[in-house]
């Protein structure tokens, strides 16, 4: 972490923000939105501050009216290009699958505005019903392409076609300034600045309006910036020097698993290290995940606890003041299981094998009696005969400590036995598991 620098001026024109200073227009957002809801709580967290020996805040965005911080981009982007008393003339497109969405269709129906928003097909009925929800009769979906760069440039085509205003989800001065005003509230909520914010990071739009916010308003605060490791736009950005896409993306942190981070958003982020952006292993977000909802009852999907994750990684917080904006609460408990699954593999308690047993009475009893009394066979299934004398089963062991896996595989081993551990290969686990 370092402490902040001069922010640069944006070096496209066509990004560029309004002349004004930019804490004056982030209050005058942060005034418009007050129509909508009031500010999401800042909470002391008592667990995390016992834990981590600092006094840890919690940024509920989890708690708007559409459970993301998304609605306030949405909304100020929007405020802006509704005449007044002619709401209804005004026709909005955008593509996303997720909270942009909910909060594009939120602030048309607040509007009173026309509403398009285009959705991949394989966009999840849980967060397409929602969507609806938020919109009422003010939305249309659209859905089309199988990817997101297929939807979005049909959602662009769309809105030239048919005159419309396209509202990007993070590439734009007026959503970054909508967004900032988180950065606003956390200030006027904690009475004085924080010696540290955490910021979730995906297309970079929140980062952006909040680090610039302080920038005016509390420049010795520090910030550090967490991201998935499987979407770690930033990172590459600011090793790069630029802007770059990612040639895979893991795109279980939907939301903040982006291929490239904005123009706009990187200017603004620029003068900041990569030493400044920490890493969050997916599988160990579902572990937080379940911590938050099992220990603090708080709701969080994978994009929301990204901040918190990474608190472990910042070094020693002793005596700080820290704030973790939780970016989103639109979690699809149908999705429970798999997070429950993923964080057990983390945490190295649960594990597949495929082990090769001979075609003999009692082979599987000779196995079963290496398990130790902490051991439960989770999965068991036979594969095929791979031979006349052998045979290979699918086998999934859940325990309660890691050592207690370490110590079957050495029992294995001492028996003779052939196997192999699977729960890393992501090929053979995906086709298997």
């Amino acid at each position: 972490m370092r402490k902040r620098m001069e922010n640069p001026a944006p070096r496209d024109p066509a990004l560029s923000f309004p002349a004004a200073s930019f804490s004056d227009c982030v209050a005058q957002a942060e005034t418009a939105i007050r129509d909508l809801f009031e500010p999401t709580p800042l909470q002391r967290n008592d667990h995390l501050s016992a834990k981590l020996g600092a006094e840890i805040w919690l940024k509920r965005e989890d708690l708007t009216p559409v459970r993301s911080y998304k609605l306030r981009g949405a909304f100020n982007a929007m405020r802006k290009r509704v005449t007044p008393g002619a709401a209804g003339n005004a026709h909005f497109v955008c593509a996303s699958a997720g909270n942009h969405a909910q909060g594009v269709a939120y602030a048309c129906r607040h509007f009173g505005a026309r509403g398009t928003i285009f959705m991949p097909v394989t966009t999840p009925k849980q967060k397409i019903d929602k969507t609806k929800i938020f919109g009422g009769d003010a939305i249309e979906i659209v859905l089309t392409g199988d990817y997101f760069d297929q939807t979005l440039a049909a959602s662009q085509t769309f809105a030239a076609e048919q005159d419309a205003q396209f509202l990007p989800p993070f590439d734009s001065a007026d959503v970054i300034e909508g967004q900032a005003t988180v950065g606003l509230e956390i200030l006027r909520q904690l009475d004085g600045a924080p010696d540290l914010v955490v910021l979730p990071v995906g297309g970079g739009g929140l980062a952006a309006g909040i680090t610039r916010y302080f920038a005016e308003m509390a420049p010795a605060t520090q910030f550090a910036f967490a991201e998935p490791l499987g979407g770690a736009s930033l990172q590459a950005a600011l090793q790069q020097g630029a802007p770059v896409a990612l040639p895979a993306v893991d795109n279980f942190v939907d939301g903040a698993a982006v291929a490239r981070i904005g123009a706009l958003p990187f200017d603004a982020l620029r003068r900041f290290s990569p030493q400044d952006v920490h890493l969050a292993p997916e599988d160990r977000i579902c572990i937080t995940m379940l911590e938050m909802l099992n220990t603090e009852g708080v709701v969080l999907e994978p994009a929301g606890a990204l901040a918190i994750d990474v608190l472990g990684d910042l070094g020693d917080l002793a005596g700080k003041r820290v704030v973790c904006v939780c970016s989103g609460g639109n979690f699809d408990f149908e999705r429970l299981p798999e997070v429950k699954e993923r964080a057990q593999r983390f945490a190295g308690v649960k594990k597949y094998f495929v082990l090769r047993l001979p075609q003999r009475p009692g082979a599987l009893r000779d196995f079963l009696e290496l398990l130790g009394p902490d051991d439960d066979v989770a999965r068991f299934e036979y594969l095929k005969k791979s031979a006349r004398n052998f045979g290979s089963i699918l086998i999934g062991i859940e325990t309660s400590a890691p050592q207690n896996l370490t110590t079957l595989k050495a029992r294995l081993d001492h028996a003779g036995f052939v196997y192999r551990d699977i729960t890393n290969d992501e090929i053979l686990a995906e086709l298997l598991v």
